[in-house]
């Protein structure tokens, strides 16, 4: 009589008897993954302007960005008042060029003038001068001294003939001497010692009638070589 348990298909497998090893089924062998076609490879992108060819782009990272963007507007601000503070300075110095040149301008159209101590001056009254002095208040103002000498009374310009430096009145020693190359000269102006080729100069000299003041005009020159000293203008006579 057959086993009836064989003719069912899920009939649990009989025991082995004892003493037997049991035989494991083999176990089915996994099926295997489908084999992806590999991707067409992409062509590389070609490298911007100021990148090196082989250096990957690299995107900053999101904090960086965000103060990138938040920081874009404080530097456009930064930017208007930089221009605004040069376009200031550039005024400025457009306004002080253009200050310079009218300065310079009006210096030019003013003529370059010496303004000297008039040639024509007042001294005072004759009977002011004592015989025998040597007067020098009008030296340092006027460039003359006024010398009483006998019976005359004229003029002396204080200026040495033979660079022009100004000499002076000696009293003690009775002469004028000029400090810069030792030329000496009597009380009348005569030249005696030193380099000077020649005489002080004596100015032109009279008694204004309205008031009765010693005028002097320096414009005026008498030379003693050229035999001018005698001449009526170039001295006063007083008692």
């Amino acid at each position: 009589m057959a086993d009836e348990s064989s003719d069912r298909p899920d009939a649990p497998p009989a025991p082995a008897p004892s003493g037997t090893p049991a035989t494991a089924a083999p176990a089915a062998k996994p099926a295997p993954p489908p084999t992806a076609k590999p991707a067409a490879a992409k062509p590389a992108a070609a490298p911007k302007a100021h990148e090196p060819p082989g250096n990957p782009t690299m995107a900053p990272p999101p904090k960086e960005r965000a103060a990138a963007v938040a920081g874009a507007p404080a530097a456009e601000g930064v930017t208007r008042r930089g221009l605004f503070s040069w376009a200031a300075v550039g005024w400025v110095g457009f306004t002080a060029a253009i200050g310079g040149c009218m300065t310079a301008f009006g210096r030019f159209m003013i003529p370059n003038v010496l303004y000297e101590p008039p040639t024509t001056f007042k001294v005072g009254r004759p009977e002011d001068f004592p015989a025998g002095i040597v007067d020098e208040r009008f030296k340092e103002s006027n460039g003359v001294w006024i010398v009483h000498q006998d019976d005359r009374l004229f003029a002396l310009i204080a200026v040495c003939t033979h660079l022009g430096c100004p000499p002076n009145w000696l009293e003690a020693q009775n002469k004028f001497k000029c400090p810069c190359h030792g030329s000496g000269y009597y009380r009348s102006g005569v030249n005696f010692e030193g380099p000077t080729p020649r005489p002080l100069e004596r100015a032109a000299i009279r008694v204004d009638p309205e008031d009765g003041q010693i005028v002097v005009d320096k414009a005026l020159k008498y030379l003693w070589e050229r035999g001018q000293w005698d001449d009526r203008s170039s001295y006063i006579t007083v008692g």
